[in-house]
């Protein structure tokens, strides 16, 4: 009997609900999702820092 339990899942879920409440927890989900594009775009070497030369001038 492991996390893969669905009680399990569903009280984990219920926990979390009680905690944070319901119009805070789409803000940790968008938080969590834009760092996991972060770490994936960093694992990729795609979010590599531009040369000053490559930035439009204004």
């Amino acid at each position: 009997m492991g996390l893969d339990s669905p009680m399990t899942i569903i009280l984990i879920l219920a926990v979390v609900l009680l905690m944070f409440g319901g119009k805070k927890i789409p803000e940790l989900m968008k938080g969590l999702g834009k760092g996991v594009k972060e770490f994936k775009d960093a694992q990729s070497g795609e979010n590599e820092p531009a040369k000053p030369e490559d930035k439009p001038k204004v």
